[in-house]
């Protein structure tokens, strides 16, 4: 049954194979696929959108000139803050029971000045890819 089958596939695609006739590209096909590629390729300008528009700015200096004003034009004097007891604050010591190894406190450290490099380099590469 399998040999049937095999030799059965086997005529088949020989047919087949021998009714297509083989296909050949344009002339200017290689030339036509590189246009193609070439267009995927452009390279688009980005536009330069701030984060905090204009509109958002005007309203950040409102609210700012108001607070100025507001407290400014105040004439009585603010007898609150001086009643407010702030020995309190000096009671509380929430890390005076944390100790760190050396080794930890190096990491810390090398980690803080790794970050201070890469800020720099990170930014000058993302100029570099926006520029025009």
């Amino acid at each position: 049954m399998e040999e049937k089958e095999t030799k059965y596939l086997e005529d088949l695609s020989r047919k087949v194979i021998g009714e297509t006739t083989i296909e050949s590209p344009s002339l200017d096909f290689t030339n036509a696929v590189i246009t193609r590629i070439n267009e995927l390729h452009k390279s688009e300008v980005t536009v330069y959108k701030p984060l905090i528009s204009k509109m958002a700015w005007i309203l950040i200096a409102l609210v700012v000139v108001s607070y100025i004003i507001f407290f400014a034009s105040k004439t009585e004097s603010s007898n609150w803050l001086t009643s407010v007891d702030f020995k309190i604050l000096s009671k509380i010591n929430v890390l005076s029971d944390v100790t760190l190894s050396k080794t930890f406190t190096y990491a810390i450290l090398f980690l803080a000045l790794m970050f201070c490099i890469q800020i720099p380099l990170i930014k000058n590469h993302v100029n570099k890819r926006y520029e025009i």
